[in-house]
């Protein structure tokens, strides 16, 4: 049938012809015959998905597209909506996932015998997999919580998504469901980054690894499903008994687990139910509803609650749930919606179970929640507050804390708690944390502290800290406020060879500095070329930076270049496939208006491509990488390249120029400028260490350190 309704957008047409979007305004311009818009806004218009394909086609310009990018425009631009063809493909993904002969059978022949014969297929494999009542069906009970977050849609509803249902199964047959969903959903999440919060894999692995191996466990505030994932998505079954005792709940599947998870967004909850079905065989109970106001998991007692609740809440049921009886520590305030979530995870813990929660800073000092937190402390339910380091996770710009709670099996006579800091693992500009790093100390120091219930000093990092310390009147539960501070052993001599290691690098420094030639006599203009020519000519090939699909592998972003420092960025899991840096490429930042141009060396070779760049591979035969990249930084080439809206400048790559010169004239231009960049990149490092002296300075003065003599 026809695709007619799945629109794309200018953007989406770029891709698939691998232009610049500046490419297809120049087509609707000068071809009468392309594509008229068929929905959208005058700035950003809409066209049907099916003519814009044949156009491309009838005039040689479609690209080799990749299957991937084919299959996310036909999602993005499902008539449905993103999220429903998403939901949908989602199921049919566990319908090859579990029963691919099923799959066969009901995809072959025609579209409308498909979306005739899938729903019964896809009631079985949901019913399966998502739970049900205790006959095996998917009614809602009643009430306002939704326990059948994935609803089997219907025929008519099927029929416009049969074209995308087998783009789909191909791109499964190629990457497998699982990472196929995961693929589609990541670029999901990128398309609409203020729509959801999400948490971070590094960060879910780590609240996993905190609440140990557990039986059952619950998510009541699940997003995108990354804390369940992390603690039972894939990887097999738990020890029996997980945090202490068998759960109430018995054990579920060949693996012995059991994973609930509750979200107030029923699309949310849909596809974590799908996500982790497709991650793992456990049975996964999801239900979609305000976990505070109607919990749909009223009797478990969890072996781990995992959580990343939403902050600062004031319309959290404060006033319908004066009289609940999971206040068993206080009645929050209206301020502290983040303290409601802790006791309702504390109330779902059975005895010895373990619960980890992402926490704003200010929950561990605001004076409205002192009553709480004592009454926490006091009993022994809260047993550590971890500071991560600033960028753990939105919003980024805050060093958020974990809260690691049990349910308490028996009083304790002299009760701790620990307290660690993991700032120092901060990653530097755009850069995210030293995961690594924060885990090994986090991690060492709870497993320590758990075993021993108390933990000798580690000068700035971790503590544990008698619980009558804490009680004061504002029972301050900040980390930094209660740790030591670092190891002041040979500061003074620490801060001595920083002063050596600046002395050194101003004096090569100064060594470096380039002569200025004399000017050299007017020989007329010099031919030009443009980077776009040499593209089409094979002296360069250019590729455009986006998101990969390797979450282990460093990524080069803009901000690394400009700061002439190490690829600090991450990329998504399952999104496309990364462009690979090479020794010897060119990378150039288009926005931001500076004049700036990379050479990639062996330290960073291998990194992926980050956002916002564009790479550029000469043929060593004909053209010197460091001859390209120092014409590229010419300010005057900049800027007849640069285009200009209200907000940013953005460049034109195919338009910088440079002149046309034979290779061995090439390569003396290119000694210099390679010895410019030496030059630059020795006074950035004078500066880093000017920098750091300074800080030390100030800090030994004022810690007492160094004296002022």
């Amino acid at each position: 049938m026809q695709d007619n309704a799945t629109e794309v957008t200018a953007a989406g047409i770029a891709r698939l012809a691998g232009v610049g979007r500046a490419a297809v305004s120049n087509w609707r311009r000068r071809h009468t015959d392309f594509p008229r818009p068929v929905g959208g806004t005058e700035t950003s218009p809409a066209f049907a998905l099916a003519e814009v394909e044949g156009w491309l086609r009838r005039h040689s310009k479609l690209a080799e597209v990749p299957l991937k990018e084919r299959v996310w425009q036909r999602l993005a631009g499902h008539p449905a909506g993103p999220v429903t063809a998403l939901t949908h493909a989602g199921c049919v993904l566990l319908l090859i996932h579990d029963r691919s002969p099923v799959w066969l059978e009901v995809s072959s022949g025609t579209d409308e015998r498909l979306a005739a014969l899938l729903p019964a297929a896809l009631e079985q494999v949901l019913t399966t997999r998502l739970g049900g009542g205790p006959d095996g069906s998917r009614a809602n009970s009643p009430g306002s919580v939704n326990t059948v977050p994935v609803n089997t849609p219907t025929a008519p509803q099927l029929l416009p998504s049969a074209p995308l249902f087998r783009a789909v199964a191909e791109l499964a047959a190629e990457l497998g469901a699982r990472h196929t969903f995961e693929f589609l959903l990541g670029r999901h999440l990128d398309a609409n980054p203020r729509q959801y919060t999400v948490t971070p894999a590094d960060l879910a692995g780590l609240m996993a690894a905190l609440a140990g191996t557990a039986r059952t466990v619950l998510d009541p505030a699940c997003g995108t499903g990354a804390l369940l994932r992390s603690a039972g998505g894939g990887n097999g079954g738990g020890n029996a008994g997980g945090n202490g005792g068998p759960s109430a709940n018995g054990s579920g599947g060949a693996t012995g687990r059991r994973l609930y998870a509750q979200d107030s967004s029923p699309e949310l909850a849909a596809l974590t139910a799908l996500r982790l079905a497709l991650h793992t065989r456990a049975p996964v109970h999801a239900a979609a509803g305000d976990a505070l106001r109607a919990d749909a998991h009223p009797e478990l007692r969890a072996d781990a609650v995992l959580c990343h609740p939403p902050f600062n809440e004031r319309n959290w049921g404060h006033d319908e749930l004066a009289y609940d009886p999971r206040w068993e520590y206080g009645f929050p305030a209206r301020t502290e919606s983040e303290l409601a979530w802790v006791q309702h995870a504390l109330a779902r813990l059975g005895e010895g179970g373990t619960a980890v929660l992402l926490m704003p800073p200010a929950a561990a000092s605001r004076r409205s929640g002192r009553r709480i937190r004592a009454d926490l402390l006091r009993r022994g339910a809260l047993r550590a507050v971890v500071a991560l380091p600033v960028g753990a996770a939105p919003p980024y710009n805050i060093p958020l804390h974990l809260w690691v709670l049990r349910r308490p099996q028996r009083a304790c006579a002299q009760p701790e708690v620990l307290l660690a800091d993991a700032g120092r693992f901060a990653g530097e500009g755009r850069g995210g944390p030293d995961w690594q790093g924060v885990r090994e100390t986090v991690l060492d120091a709870w497993h320590a502290f758990d075993r021993a219930g108390r933990l000798d000093e580690r000068p700035g990092l971790a503590r544990s800290v008698p619980v009558i310390e804490l009680l004061d009147d504002d029972v301050d539960l900040a980390p930094a406020r209660h740790l030591p501070p670092p190891a002041a052993a040979d500061g003074a001599g620490r801060l001595t060879d920083v002063r050596e290691r600046l002395a050194e690098t101003l004096r090569l420094t100064a060594g470096l500095t380039p002569p200025v030639d004399p000017a050299l006599p007017a020989a007329g203009r010099r031919p030009l070329t443009t980077v776009g020519e040499l593209a089409r000519a094979g002296a360069l090939v250019m590729r455009t930076g986006g998101n990969g699909g390797r979450t282990r592998l460093p990524v080069l972003t803009d901000h690394d270049v400009l700061a002439g420092t190490a690829p600090s960025g991450t990329l998504p899991e399952g999104d496309e496939e990364a462009v690979l840096t090479e020794a010897g490429d060119v990378v150039v930042p288009v926005l931001g208006g500076g004049a700036v141009a990379r050479v990639i060396d062996d330290a960073t070779a291998g990194a992926a491509l980050g956002r916002n760049l564009v790479l550029l591979r000469p043929d060593p035969e004909l053209l010197d990488a460091w001859f390209l990249a120092g014409f590229l930084r010419g300010t005057a080439n900049n800027r007849q390249a640069s285009s200009y809206a209200s907000t940013a400048t953005r460049l034109d790559v195919r338009r910088l120029q440079l002149p046309r010169l034979l290779p061995a004239e090439q390569r003396r231009y290119g000694a210099r400028f390679r010895a410019l960049d030496e030059f630059e990149r020795t006074l950035r490092q004078a500066g880093r260490l000017g920098e750091q002296l300074l800080r030390g300075m100030y800090d030994g003065l004022t810690d007492g350190t160094v004296a002022p003599d």
